[in-house]
């Protein structure tokens, strides 16, 4: 699974919202500064957020972006389906909508598993959590075998 630049910036500057004075809004530009993130690439994963419920924007000369609910509320699954659309597809497909034929009759039922373990550690990670680094029993457990930190 490749994680696209859409997905990583997006959940880059939702860190940022997630661990700035809720009571200031936070410009666009200071997010891509701050992450050395393209400013128009960022002008369109926000439109995909603001979109997706995640952050409101407020206008005017004091205006900037905020988390639209608290960073307790939003995962990282929330974050990834909002930018790039569903967590794991096979060639456009959901994974229950394949079918093979013969030897590889059962390879939905592995394509599921796989969506399945996705859910499990994005939807159980809050942004909350990413921020302050204190994770889940979960993503704690998955990281705490050397061999999760090894390609290969």
């Amino acid at each position: 699974m490749n994680l696209s630049a859409r997905t990583e910036y997006a959940v880059r500057a939702m860190v940022h919202l997630a661990t700035a004075d809720p009571a200031e809004p936070m410009t666009l530009d200071s997010v891509a500064q701050q992450e050395d993130l393209p400013r128009k690439f960022m002008e369109a994963i926000f439109a995909d957020l603001r979109r997706a419920g995640l952050i409101t924007s407020l206008r005017g000369s004091r205006g900037g972006y905020f988390l639209a609910r608290s960073g307790d509320a939003i995962t990282i699954g929330d974050i990834m389906r909002a930018v790039d659309g569903p967590l794991w597809e096979v060639r456009g497909l959901r994974p229950q909508d394949t079918e093979y034929r013969g030897v590889t009759q059962h390879l939905p039922t592995l394509w599921v598993a796989v969506r399945a373990s996705l859910r499990a550690v994005l939807d159980s990670t809050s942004l909350s959590q990413l921020a302050s680094g204190h994770f889940n029993d979960r993503v704690t457990a998955l990281t705490a075998d050397d061999g999760a930190w090894t390609n290969h």
